[in-house]
């Protein structure tokens, strides 16, 4: 059962949402509200758990930018979906910058709203056309200035291969691959776009245009 948080400053969209969770049978739907600080003061009055996917609206009525509820969101440890008309592109390149799994627009049929959760719950980057409009030309967002061979290794450990096989792949030694993707982590956090792990490169390189589609979920959530 996939834990879900929905925070958004219009009542009708949560109740939609909420019962299209409850139809699913496999989603439990433990806060809904209109600001994250609702959600983090139930959290620490309730004890509860950190939900495994929110849904956050992408602009709320509170004052709060999108930025700083996207992060306080992710260091609270959970996974989170922007659910937006998407049409404030920065807005919604912000998001992702600051650590949102993807992007839903609000025009989406609610079964994909669903299945956009099933997908991150599963450890899975969201890559659809919201997340693509919003990146496209962008490279600003984009280019963190990897060298060929550091593209080539994270296209590869990003696919889901293990590092050892990367480097056999290459016919480049262990460490040299590892020093790679090191230096690769330092670009990105350069420009303002960390990847601390695995999946996070997944959705670099995805970003980045070198992963058109995740090979090995699995692998990525689990390999070293």
């Amino acid at each position: 059962m996939t834990r879900v948080a929905l925070i958004d400053d219009h009542e009708s969209v949560r109740l939609g949402l909420a019962a299209a969770c409850a139809r699913s049978g496999t989603k439990q739907v433990v806060f809904s509200g209109s600001n994250v600080t609702e959600y983090l003061d139930w959290r620490s009055f309730a004890a509860a758990a950190p939900a495994d996917v929110v849904v956050l609206d992408l602009t709320l009525g509170d004052g709060t930018t999108v930025t700083e509820n996207v992060r306080a969101l992710v260091a609270d440890g959970s996974s989170v979906i922007i659910h937006s008309v998407a049409d404030r592109p920065a807005a919604v390149r912000e998001a992702l910058s600051a650590g949102a799994t993807g992007v839903v627009s609000k025009a989406s049929p609610i079964d994909d709203v669903i299945a956009a959760i099933r997908t991150v719950a599963r450890g899975e980057p969201l890559n659809n056309v919201e997340w693509a409009s919003a990146v496209e030309g962008d490279r600003e967002f984009a280019d963190a200035q990897l060298s060929a061979r550091e593209r080539e290794v994270l296209r590869l450990y990003a696919a889901g291969l293990p590092l050892k096989m990367v480097a056999e792949r290459l016919g480049i030694a262990y460490s040299t691959a590892k020093e790679n993707i090191t230096r690769i982590r330092v670009k990105y956090v350069e420009v303002g776009r960390p990847a601390p792990t695995k999946v996070d490169l997944a959705r670099r390189a995805m970003e980045d245009g070198l992963l058109v589609e995740p090979t090995d979920i699995g692998g990525i959530a689990s390999g070293s």
